[in-house]
């Protein structure tokens, strides 16, 4: 292994361009944020080292028994986060990157791609959460953040806006740039704006600035040799992976999943480990409203599903056995788990509320162990089986039981499904192996009298609204709504009404929890809007066989005034409603 002439930015930009230089099925994906890239543009700036490379070589006699892939052009959160496999010409030799992947991916992606992240507080599935931002470079004064000299930021195309302070470089366009008086010329126009801002009057720090700042740019992306790299030329996989996960242990970590994609891309022969697992990964998170399971989760599963004894996440449980059998399974690995999730997302469950993605694992081992029954949620003559799924994933759900050292829950309630005969789910079986111990599975009173003070907003609160409401399918639009409207409960508002100060202070104390709650569905919840929920009921169902249903579907309290004033009384009225109705759902 040789070290080679370095390499300028440009020249090793061009070259991915030109898909000279792929990705081995080994390497991970590209994992960085917009702050390490940025800061990595800052060290070139500045002229710090940014580390060494590792590049191998692959002969065209041996580029087919290998898979590549290309490097990420467009990076998108949610839609583009996964290489596209390379189509290799077997008449090509091939560059392949073994150690810095993230930095190359980084310095195409702010010289000439995107980098789309979420947008704070909007939601996962919205696509206006993800604007397109491209890399810019502030060329009047430098970064506000201490950690950073020089002022680079993605941005999207309304955000590059120039003023006193900003004029904002495309970095990309320092490519076309080939000789540094290009760079001059360019300075032009930005002497020009400085002249328009100053209203005729010159800011020569300013200038000094920019022109210090884009020349330094061009000096590191056209003429340093920054690019420093070693070549392997070896064509035997095993020494070069021995080589990827020791250099990889530097750098961005390299994850056990990362570790254990790379040997089963390694090992698999029939299948493609990385593209089978990363689909996996996108196929399981689209289910429903959407989920954030990876490839951890994934590789976790198959530990289990495939019945090993030892289920820890450590590579020697990937061994050359455990991975063909891996292989060989894959599909009813696949089958199971699209059944467990669908049957979750059927419940209610998303990314939002869920708190443990090993939920899903011991739904799927028994749907596995029962023979992978197709449509195994919707099924009505399965409905009695999902009912007990249900408790026993509430419950688990809200004991959390998988909130530390998880293997200790996976392998026993594993070993108890596979002693069952599969006709129904063994609940009671599962509560009876943790009882006692501080994975238990059952509420005492004082855990149910707990749950009262769930609140609007809260994961757990659409998981007790499940139990409240059985008959619901909440994979169809349900809102959460305050009977008594959160619109009225202001200081102002119950002062009005005549409320003291002590009952103020416990109108707007109580108003959000889950005494206050009811789940509707759509059409419900606006019609009801912020309506006086008395007038309400007394208009919207006049008939007293109504009156009788809404109360007993809801828990409304009987003999009780709902007036708004009344809150207080119907508050408690309701929640000891509630704690029956919680004790009989979730107690033995």
């Amino acid at each position: 292994m040789a070290f080679q002439t370095a390499l300028t930015i440009k020249e090793t930009i061009a070259n991915i361009h030109s898909k000279k230089y792929l990705l081995p099925s080994i390497q991970r994906e590209f994992v960085w944020d917009v702050d390490q890239i940025t800061q990595l543009f800052d060290s070139l700036m500045l002229g710090y080292p940014i580390g060494s490379f590792l590049f191998w070589e692959v002969s065209p006699a041996n580029v087919k028994e290998f898979v590549f892939y290309e490097f990420l052009r467009n990076y998108h959160e949610r839609d583009c986060r996964h290489n596209p496999k390379a189509s290799i010409i077997g008449s090509e030799t091939v560059t392949a990157i073994l150690d810095g992947q993230q930095r190359l991916t980084s310095l195409y992606l702010g010289l000439m791609g995107t980098y789309a992240y979420k947008k704070p507080y909007m939601r996962y599935d919205n696509p206006k959460a993800y604007p397109l931002r491209k890399l810019y470079l502030n060329l009047l004064k430098k970064s506000d953040d201490d950690d950073w000299f020089y002022d680079f930021a993605f941005l999207t195309s309304d955000e590059c806006k120039n003023d006193d302070s900003h004029y904002w470089f495309f970095v990309g366009d320092i490519l076309g740039f080939d000789k540094l008086s290009d760079a001059m010329k360019y300075l032009q126009k930005v002497n020009s704006y400085l002249v328009k801002i100053g209203q005729g009057s010159y800011d020569e720090d300013k200038a000094e600035f920019a022109t210090e700042t884009l020349s330094k740019l061009w000096q590191a992306i056209h003429a340093d040799g920054t690019i420093s790299y070693y070549l392997e030329k070896s064509d035997k996989l095993d020494k070069v992976l021995n080589i990827f996960i020791r250099v990889n242990s530097g750098g961005t970590p390299l994850s056990y999943s990362d570790l254990l994609l790379s040997i089963a891309s390694a090992q698999w022969d029939d299948l493609d480990a990385r593209e089978e697992i990363h689909s996996a990964v996108d196929e399981i998170n689209a289910i429903g409203r959407g989920f954030n399971v990876n490839k951890d989760f994934i590789l976790k599963a198959c530990l289990v599903l495939c019945d090993f004894p030892d289920i820890a996440f450590k590579i020697d449980n990937f061994n050359h056995t455990n991975m063909m059998k891996i292989q060989s399974e894959w599909s009813n690995i696949m089958a199971a788990l699209r059944e467990a999730v669908t049957l979750a997302a059927r419940l209610g469950f998303n990314r939002d509320n869920l708190t443990s993605n090993n939920l899903f694992i011991p739904i799927a081992y028994y749907i596995k162990h029962i023979g992978l029954p197709a449509n195994f949620a919707a099924s009505p003559k399965n409905a009695e089986n999902v009912r007990i799924i249900k408790k026993w994933f509430v419950s688990a759900m809200l004991k959390r039981v998988f909130s530390s050292q998880p293997d200790g829950v996976l392998r026993p309630i594993r070993e108890i499904i596979a002693k069952s005969d599969g006709s129904i789910f063994p609940l009671e079986q599962i509560i009876e192996r943790f009882k006692g111990t501080n994975r238990t599975h059952e509420f005492t009173d004082a855990d149910i009298e707990n749950l009262l003070y769930l609140k609007y907003g809260q994961g757990d609160t659409l998981t007790v609204m499940s139990v409240l409401y059985p008959w619901a399918d909440l994979h169809n639009l349900f809102h959460i709504d305050h009977i008594f409207p959160k619109a009225e409960f202001t200081e102002r508002k119950l002062r009005k009404m005549g409320i003291s100060s002590d009952g103020i202070s416990d109108f707007l104390e109580n108003f959000n929890y889950i005494g206050n709650l009811q789940l509707l569905e759509g059409l419900d919840n606006t019609s009801k809007t912020n309506k006086d929920f008395k007038k309400w009921f007394e208009d919207n169902l006049p008939a007293e066989e109504a009156k009788t249903a809404y109360r007993q579907k809801h828990l409304i309290p009987d003999g009780v005034d709902l007036a708004f004033t009344n809150f207080p009384e119907f508050l408690e009225a309701r929640e000891a409603l509630i704690i029956d109705r919680l004790k009989k759902e979730l107690q033995r």
